[in-house]
């Protein structure tokens, strides 16, 4: 039966993936969970993945071998190579990765099983270190990033692009440091991020618009995106730092 509470081209698509791990080691699985993307507006059916975490009762290896000759099958489907988790390992990772586990909170939907991610309790300290941790990493990563290019115009957009959905999380995480209710289309994500941080979000648009369009960009436009992109981040990373534990 296809989840009603799911989009059509997000139930229809994941359907057989999950009947056929049901069929081949359900008495192991202690639920499966939509995450990410495929849950909000934000989904393209004719590029986005469906991401999913498989919650096991316990760890066992074999149903990673049963688990990973479907891969090709399914990931021309698009669907993506679920996380595979066990209960100890939520409850004894949440210092460790607050910022992933906070956006499965934020962003789930549990179709089999019990839902483990509905009443997760985040530190807020954890999250703040690991958002400064995040924000110092992807400083580094836009300037090796720059470097690397050697100036070529793909590889500077690509760079750009490909890196833009990793902030979204980090995003929505600041967003709850800073106190606000984070909103879940990537849009309103950049918007509740200028309004609680008065960080110009306007060069994130300009790569969120980008990566729909994919128009040619000169160097020198891409010159002012690096330099807006840094000092963003970088004001960001300010403000993620003097946020009080």
């Amino acid at each position: 039966m296809i989840d009603p509470n799911l989009k059509n081209e997000v139930a229809e698509r994941f359907k057989p993936f999950q009947d056929e791990i049901l069929r081949s080691y359900k008495d192991n699985i202690h639920s499966i969970t939509i995450t990410g993307s495929a849950l909000t507006d934000d989904f393209d059916p004719g590029k986005s993945d469906v991401n999913s975490v498989l919650v096991l009762d316990e760890m066992d290896l074999k149903f990673l071998e049963i688990l990973a000759p479907l891969g090709k099958k399914y990931g021309r489907k698009k669907i993506a190579a679920p996380l595979i988790m066990v209960p100890e390992y939520i409850k004894n990772s949440l210092d460790v990765f607050p910022l992933e586990f906070l956006n499965i909170k934020l962003l789930h939907k549990t179709i089999f099983g019990e839902d483990l991610f509905q009443d997760l309790k985040i530190d807020p300290s954890d999250l703040r270190l690991q958002c400064e941790r995040e924000v110092k990493v992807r400083l580094i990563g836009l300037r090796q990033g720059y470097l690397s290019s050697s100036g070529d115009r793909k590889i500077l957009t690509d760079m750009f692009i490909d890196s833009f959905s990793g902030y979204i999380p980090l995003f929505r995480s600041i967003i709850v440091l800073l106190g606000k209710e984070p909103p879940l289309r990537n849009h309103n994500v950049l918007t509740a991020l200028e309004e609680v941080s008065g960080i110009n979000t306007s060069v994130f648009r300009t790569v969120l618009k980008q990566k729909k369009q994919k128009t040619k960009l000169m160097m020198e436009q891409l010159n002012t995106i690096f330099e807006d992109y840094y000092t963003a981040l970088e004001k960001l990373g300010d403000i993620t730092d003097d946020i009080k534990d």
